[in-house]
């Protein structure tokens, strides 16, 4: 696509400019052709001249308090199902039969439940009494989701969960809700993102001014005479 060739020929061009500054500065020689030296270079050459400044903590913290979301641990479910596979060989309405006979004996004996997976289950948890361990939001598939999340729900569910697998008897044991994870936890995680997107935008403006004070033809870069260029 004629996008993506203007995208490649941009990051030669680009890559040509930083070569050329590198040997400028003595840290290459002008006719290194090895691609692996050239980029050591070009490496040595950012750390050398595109200053990037450490995100202070308070920078840190007002990126924390804008973006509090981001910081927050998702609820968990402990969680165990029996599986009772709906296939296009099988017999639908028995099969439905079977899961809602093993259901009843379930919410009447609900210590059963490791016994039926073991014998019923389709699912390779069954060998483990069904117990699908720790969930969160976003491990399943939707329907499974919306039945292990539904607010209130715990013990045994009363009504078989339906999902492109087949029906499923799910038994939630416990929730932990999500919580905010506090500042300390998440700091260095912050600071590293700022830096990152500081160290973008100083080598988006180093190039700039390189483009400014160089020719090339066949591409366009955004140049300025100005490392003050935003």
């Amino acid at each position: 696509m004629a996008v993506e060739a203007d995208h490649s020929a941009e990051f030669a061009a680009v890559h040509e400019l930083l070569r050329q500054r590198a040997v400028a500065v003595g840290l290459l020689e002008p006719a290194t052709e090895d691609e692996k030296t050239v980029g050591a270079a070009i490496e040595a050459l950012i750390e050398k001249e595109v200053t990037t400044p450490k995100p202070t903590e308070a920078e840190c913290r007002r990126y924390y308090e804008q973006n509090l979301a981001e910081f927050e641990s998702g609820d968990l479910v402990h969680a165990r199902h029996i599986l009772f596979q709906v296939t296009p060989q099988v017999n639908v309405p028995q099969v439905r039969a079977r899961a809602e006979q093993a259901l009843n004996e379930l919410l009447v004996e609900p210590d059963r439940f490791a016994a039926l997976a073991a014998d019923l289950s389709n699912c390779p948890s069954g060998a483990q009494g069904g117990n699908l361990g720790q969930v969160g939001r976003g491990d399943m598939v939707p329907e499974f989701e919306k039945a292990l999340f539904k607010f209130g729900a715990s013990g045994i569910l009363r009504e078989l969960v339906r999902t492109r697998y087949g029906l499923h008897i799910v038994a939630v044991d416990q929730r932990i809700p999500g919580r905010k994870l506090p500042f300390d936890a998440v700091q260095e995680r912050i600071a590293a993102r700022l830096r990152s997107q500081v160290e973008e935008k100083a080598l988006r403006q180093y190039v700039s001014v390189l483009a400014g004070q160089a020719e090339i033809d066949g591409v366009h870069i955004e140049a300025s005479a100005s490392p003050l260029v935003q």
